[in-house]
């Protein structure tokens, strides 16, 4: 089979795959399908190696029954290959960037190796050189002299006001840096490795936070706090990222793909029914419409532990879809202008160099939560905020913003692929890994944790899927889409700053609460 051939498939699968089925086409001796050809696209880099085999099989069969003349599509079938070697080249051990690892690679800046070469003791500079690529790697390394005054404001005694902003700042560049690590490991550990290193460092912040929370047996602060990352993800940083780059980019066309967004919603829906259902239950057995066998809480807490098998069982797929069936889907784009380069760099720091990194920064990470988790409601009482609004709004904002910038930085460059990425598969990963594993581990702790997130926290969460889902529907972008979903997440914010949780029920699963038969009442701020 003549190597020419291969790109030759790629070309007419491309011009007729939204038009007509390739064999009936080839079969009909069509001579538009020759004109086509000439027109074609240029071949997209993110088809997956493995289908070169088939497709060349079935354009061989195209060739003889369509007696397609080669000489039509040779300048494009040179492209295609030349195309092909460069990504080859690139990509030596089939090495992919995530979005998360692109968005985060946006704050980093290069090591200026000219100062390490100047310290007159040798022995000393690749210790130096180390350090130096992993604490002033980053554009946010002027936040890292927060770490310790937060760990010297809780060694002597400050306010718990100081400990809890210290730590939330001291959050900021850990979590960059736990995302630079979980790269560089995956560097030499394989494309498949590397990406379930991703998906299970992406958000090692809001689990780690969580799992404290569970320790010290605050199921409200878990619940928030995860349910404030999914809001976040959605409406703040995708309307924040969808407004800026629409005014930036005014006048150009801003198209995404849309494959990745519908996967993402759909997971999201089903995450939304699994929290749905023991409400649901709840008020339906209250109401007197059903009855279980055992009580309500019980019932709720039963169904809320089946359904978190089931939302796991759900993301195993969703990686098994993203890693390698349907990988060429999950690739972003590249970025002009130096970003893609990158992919041509060697790795910064050596493998034990960065598992040790890695191990050291997610230790210091839990320190910091921990603070985070103990000072929540000292910070609460003296800023006069409920601990639902700091669990929902502050904490997903300041946790999480070295990742925010970035998906902004990218939308302002107009590669909103990369945007989608990181806000969509964030939130995707918190609703269906971060939010059922830490029911489980809380029933393996003792805990009776349930999905259970109460009729506003639901309700508000089910309204953020719905509007990203309709927002992202035609596959373009504009600056109104932006307003309208920022817009949805302030009028959300103005709930939870507005209501307080009663008293008795701060630490509690919302099976507790009774359903609401007469007036409602809202103690306001």
């Amino acid at each position: 089979m003549s190597s020419p051939l291969l790109p030759l498939l790629l070309v007419l699968y491309k011009t007729t795959h939204h038009h007509e089925n390739l064999l009936v086409a080839a079969s009909s001796r069509d001579s538009t399908l020759a004109s086509r050809a000439r027109t074609a696209p240029s071949i997209d880099s993110h088809i997956h190696p493995s289908a070169y085999l088939s497709l060349a099989i079935l354009a061989a069969r195209c060739a003889h029954r369509g007696g397609i003349e080669f000489d039509l599509v040779v300048m494009e079938a040179a492209a295609a290959m030349e195309a092909g070697r460069k990504l080859a080249a690139r990509h030596p051990h089939g090495r992919s960037r995530t979005a998360h690892n692109m968005s985060s690679s946006s704050l980093r800046k290069k090591s200026d190796a000219a100062l390490v070469r100047k310290v007159p003791v040798a022995p000393l500079r690749p210790l130096l050189a180390n350090l130096q690529e992993v604490f002033l790697a980053t554009k946010l390394a002027v936040l890292f002299p927060a770490v310790p005054l937060a760990i010297a404001a809780q060694c002597f005694r400050f306010d718990q006001v100081w400990v809890f902003a210290l730590s939330l700042l001291g959050l900021i560049p850990l979590a960059e840096r736990v995302s630079f690590l979980t790269e560089q490991i995956a560097l030499y550990t394989g494309p498949t490795v590397g990406g379930l290193l991703n998906a299970t460092c992406g958000n090692a912040t809001e689990l780690i936070i969580a799992l404290f929370a569970l320790l010290k047996g605050k199921i409200e602060v878990v619940k928030c706090s995860l349910l404030g990352s999914v809001l976040s993800n959605l409406l703040l940083v995708l309307g924040t990222s969808l407004f800026c780059g629409g005014v930036v980019n005014l006048g150009a066309r801003q198209p995404y793909d849309r494959n990745q967004s519908d996967v993402s919603t759909a997971l999201l829906f089903l995450a939304v029914l699994c929290h749905s259902a023991p409400l649901l239950l709840r008020y339906a057995v209250a109401a007197g419409e059903h009855s279980v066998s055992a009580t309500s809480a019980a019932a709720s807490l039963d169904l809320s532990r089946a359904c978190s098998f089931v939302m796991l069982a759900s993301y195993v797929a969703y990686l098994f879809f993203q890693l390698k069936t349907h990988r060429q889907l999950f690739e972003p784009q590249e970025v002009d202008g130096g970003d893609a380069g990158d992919d041509d760099e060697e790795p910064a720091l050596g493998f034990a160099s960065a598992l040790f990194w890695l191990a050291l920064m997610t230790a210091v990470i839990s320190v910091l939560s921990e603070y985070v988790v103990g000072t929540i409601e000292p910070t609460s009482q003296s800023w006069g905020l409920s601990v639902s609004f700091i669990s929902i709004i502050l904490l997903p904002i300041v946790g999480n913003a070295a990742e925010h910038a970035g998906a902004i930085i990218f939308a302002l460059k107009n590669k909103l692929d990369i945007t989608l990425g990181v806000a969509l598969g964030s939130a995707t990963q918190i609703s269906m890994f971060v939010v059922p594993l830490s029911v489980l581990v809380a029933w393996i702790m003792g805990v009776q944790m349930d999905l259970d997130f109460k009729l506003l926290e639901t309700g508000s969460l089910f309204m953020a899927v719905l509007v990203t889902a309709f927002t992202l529907q035609d596959g373009t972008s504009h600056y109104l889409k932006g307003i309208l979903l920022l817009l949805c997440y302030i009028v959300i914010g103005a709930c939870f700053f507005v209501a307080r949780q009663p008293a008795g029920h701060a630490n509690s699963n919302g099976a507790l609460l009774d359903v609401p038969t007469g007036s409602m009442s809202v103690q306001a701020a």
